[in-house]
């Protein structure tokens, strides 16, 4: 049950849930909510197919979750295997880093233009 919780926490943390919002889905304490992810109580096959309807992934990810999964949006795609914004699998990560990559690019862009502003509004310029 431990492997459980620890999916379902990092599914949870991937969607930028709180314990709190889990617990008050699931109609439960955070305590209560935060054991289930610590696997220090047992849960029955309705309440995770609840966890995983309100982390709108399928039962399966959920249990057999390998920490290949990343949010990318609210994209579904059944032929790239994303759904509900969740990519699993593999590609995961080439598709992460092409984000943060491209991030970067516009960032690094970002930078150049606000210091060329700076240096031409800088009083040393003129």
């Amino acid at each position: 049950m431990h492997r459980i919780g620890l999916n379902i926490k990092k599914i949870r943390e991937l969607r930028n849930y709180t314990q709190e919002y889990m617990a008050e889905s699931l109609k439960m304490s955070q305590t209560g909510y935060s054991k289930i992810e610590r696997g220090e109580t047992d849960v029955t096959v309705d309440k995770i197919n609840l966890i995983a309807k309100i982390l709108d992934v399928n039962l399966l990810d959920l249990l057999e979750f390998d920490g290949k999964i990343t949010v990318i949006g609210s994209v579904n795609d059944q032929a790239t295997g994303i759904r509900n914004g969740i990519v699993i699998g593999k590609e995961s990560f080439d598709k992460e880093r092409q984000l943060y990559e491209e991030q970067i690019k516009m960032l690094k862009e970002e930078v150049a233009y606000l210091k060329n502003i700076i240096d031409r509004l800088s009083p040393t310029a003129k």
